[in-house]
This record gives structure tokens, C-alpha cells and sequence, in this order.
């Protein structure tokens, strides 16, 4: 008998052939045809790694000693610096710039998030074009509250992620290589087609730490914008300022998970750090747009009074009332199959301290039928969004304001 985790793996490694088959039809011709190059899309067989690496497009945001102008200094500590002279180097490496972790990659290595690789003293992208989980979600399972409630996502995913958390729930695509999940290449173009079939107002970039497609979610949403569809980033938010940027000016809404209040925490249970995450929600926050933060609370690990309390203080002080915060329950999963799920009293005690520091629309979340799913006017308190689990029931606004009282409530509501 199969393990449930031995299930989840080879539902896993299902993923892209039910994606492209129920989300991709037009590759589909034949029993295997998703296998053989069609309009906007070229499959493998054989050599699937071989051909990845042949096939993988130039990155964007790295550079090397080798490029025109690159402050080959930057790269080197403080001591080596007082040397002086000119630096030699002997071995081609580039250094990516896209996230925090600043990875140093040796000539046929990648980076940590496995989604990019140096070749010939280039970087390279293995994973645009080749989405590996695709599905169409509402809009709330992100989660987005105040962010077109009550619509679907078109959402997807590639292989890779910078960062190595113990409770991740998608391990099995964010922990993998690009070559783990063979498929077909699938076009931006053919994406944006994919959501204006399904009627999907919103592209959602998900599951696994989007940043790692940078280049890929970028034309997509560019072309989205261009057929009248939102774009939206489900993000752990360690991407470097410039990259951010750049998103900031093509996306409408940016969820990043804030996980916990703590160095020692991101270092010892996500492989990271917690300065770049702040940073990062601050210029979201100073954007044009919409943010919302995700705080899984793990037991024993993020639950302590002190860093909910620090969490809440540093956003109403940072952030400012009106950013969206869910206080999410977590279930056993990857590394942490040891530890219970959060009782349900913890993350109220979260939602109350976010609302006695100010914070007016705090949630509870992945708890079905908790009356912190809903959305109250922060005058009236009477309930304008009211869910059930992922779904919304009843929506009580005009124009972005409580039909009862008149009070604005902040988000994107059209």
C-alpha cells in the first residue's frame, strides 16, 4: 500500500501532464500529442535535460567580470579589497542579482533556487515556459480578501525556490529540479489564451516561489494587461529591489508571506533572512500595488506572544492599518510531520493583537466557517464580505464602501 506521502509524489509528478491536458487543450491532439510541438509550445522525449539546458533562455539580472562595466569589487569582502589592483579570475562565475541570496555560480552550476544555471559564463533560465502545476483557484485561496472577491485565478507554477522551509506544502514542486516535472513548453501567449478561455479575470503566480520565473511571469503579465486581466504574485518577497520593481509596475496585487518576526527563525527553519523580506514588503507597500500579508503561525516555532506582538507592531507601525493580515493555520507537512496543527486559540489571539494595534482588516485562516474569515467595516462592524472556506457568500459593498454606514473600505473592488 502507498504511503500518503509516496500518493502526494506521484500525484506530483502527474501534475504537468493533468495540467497540460485539462488546462492546455490545444496541445492536445491524439492520445500523446502533448509530447509533439504544436502552436506556441514544444514538447521533449528522450533527453529531457539535455534539451532543457539547450533550450534555456538568457536571465535577466546577474553579471559576471566578464560584462562591460560590472563592479567586479562589489563581489569581494572587505579585506581582499584594501589589496588593490585589478581582480584576475581565472574561473567564468556570475553572480545572480535577481534575489537576496546573491549566488556566486561556478560555470555549469545553478543557484540555490536550482532554476538557474551558468552556462559558458552566461545565466541562464531552466524554468521559462515550463509551467509544472497549473490550476484555476478563487481568488480567496491565495489569499486575496480585498483583492476582486469571488473571482478565479488562473494560477501557476514552475519548479525552484531560494528558500528551504520546513513546513513548505508544495516541497514537492518548490524543492524540485526543473528536469523533475518533464512537459511541455508552454508560450506566454498561450498562458494569457489559456485564462481568456476559462473566463479568468486574474493570472495568479503560485505554489512555489514565482520569483525563480521572473522573466516568464513578466511577459505574461504584460500580455495579460494588454487583454484586459489582472496579474497577482503569491511571493515569500526576498526578491532584490530592482527586479521588485519591475514587478511593481506590471502586476495589481502582491501577497507576501511575512513568516515570522524573527532573524534566528528565517535562518533556522526557512534558510533565509528576514531584513531583504521586510524591505520588500515596504516597497510593495509604497507601490501603486495592492498588498496583503500571510503569516503561517507554526506551533513552537513563530507563536510566541513576543514575535506575534513584534509582527503586529512592526506593520501598524510600518505597513500602516489598512494592509490585509492573515494569521494562517498550519497543518504537518514536509520536515515538520512532528508537530500538531495551530490551535485555533492562537490565531485568534493573533487577530486580536493586529486589531488592538490598529490593523483593521486581520484574519484567521484555513479554518472553514471562522468568523475571522470575514470582512467587517472597521466603523460599523457589521460583516460586507462574508465566506465559507475559500468562497464568498455574501458582499455587502458599493463602490468600495459599506452599504451600511458609508465607510470606505480599502482593496480593490473592480
Amino acid at each position: 500500500m502507498l504511503s500518503r506521502r509516496d500518493l502526494l509524489k506521484t500525484a506530483w509528478r502527474c501534475a504537468p501532464c493533468l495540467a497540460g491536458m485539462a488546462l492546455f487543450p490545444p496541445l492536445l491532439h491524439g492520445s500523446w500529442s502533448f509530447l509533439k510541438s504544436g502552436p506556441g509550445g514544444v514538447a521533449f522525449a528522450g533527453d529531457f535535460r539535455g534539451e532543457l539546458l539547450r533550450t534555456a533562455p538568457r536571465a535577466r539580472y546577474w553579471t559576471s567580470p566578464s560584462l562591460a562595466g560590472a563592479d567586479c569589487a562589489a563581489c569581494h569582502l572587505p579585506e581582499e579589497k584594501r589589496i588593490g589592483g585589478a581582480y584576475r579570475h581565472r574561473e567564468n562565475f556570475v553572480q545572480c542579482l535577481l534575489c537576496a541570496q546573491g549566488c556566486v555560480i561556478r560555470e555549469g552550476e545553478r543557484g540555490r533556487c536550482r532554476a538557474r544555471i551558468n552556462i559558458g559564463g552566461e545565466l541562464r533560465s531552466l524554468v521559462y515556459g515550463r509551467p509544472v502545476a497549473v490550476h484555476v483557484d478563487p481568488i480567496e485561496k491565495k489569499p486575496f480578501y480585498h483583492f476582486l472577491p469571488g473571482t478565479d485565478a488562473f494560477s501557476l507554477a514552475t519548479a525552484g525556490c531560494p528558500f528551504r522551509c520546513k513546513f513548505c506544502q508544495n516541497w514537492e514542486i518548490s524543492q524540485s529540479t526543473p528536469e523533475d516535472h518533464t512537459g511541455t513548453y508552454v508560450s506566454p501567449r498561450k498562458v494569457v489564451r489559456a485564462a481568456l478561455d476559462r473566463r479568468s479575470p486574474v493570472i495568479a503566480f503560485t505554489y512555489n516561489e514565482p520569483t525563480v520565473f521572473t522573466e516568464y511571469l513578466l511577459d505574461i503579465a504584460r500580455l495579460a494587461k494588454k487583454e484586459g486581466r489582472r496579474s497577482v504574485l503569491v511571493s515569500c518577497g526576498f526578491m532584490n529591489e530592482a527586479p521588485l520593481s519591475e514587478m511593481c509596475e506590471s502586476l495589481d496585487a502582491i501577497k507576501i508571506d511575512l513568516k515570522g518576526y524573527s532573524p534566528d527563525f528565517y535562518r533556522k527553519v526557512c534558510g533565509a533572512e528576514l531584513k531583504p523580506v521586510l524591505r520588500s514588503v515596504r516597497q510593495v507597500a509604497r507601490s501603486r500595488v495592492h498588498l496583503e500579508i500571510v503569516n503561517l503561525v507554526v506551533p513552537t516555532l513563530n507563536d510566541s506572544d513576543k514575535m506575534m506582538k513584534g509582527l503586529c507592531d512592526w506593520v501598524a507601525g510600518e505597513i500602516g492599518p489598512d494592509v490585509p493580515i492573515h494569521f494562517t493555520r498550519f497543518h504537518p507537512d514536509y520536515q515538520l510531520l512532528n508537530l500538531p496543527p495551530t490551535p485555533v486559540a492562537t490565531l485568534e489571539r493573533a487577530r486580536q493583537m493586529a486589531m488592538d494595534k490598529g490593523i483593521r482588516y486581520a484574519y484567521v485562516g484555513n479554518v472553514p466557517d471562522h468568523p475571522g474569515n470575514h470582512t467587517y467595516c472597521p466603523r460599523c462592524r457589521k460583516v460586507v464580505i462574508k465566506r465559507n472556506s475559500f468562497f464568498v457568500e455574501e458582499i455587502h459593498l458599493k463602490n468600495g464602501r459599506c452599504l451600511f454606514c458609508g465607510e470606505k473600505i480599502a482593496g480593490v473592488w473592480a
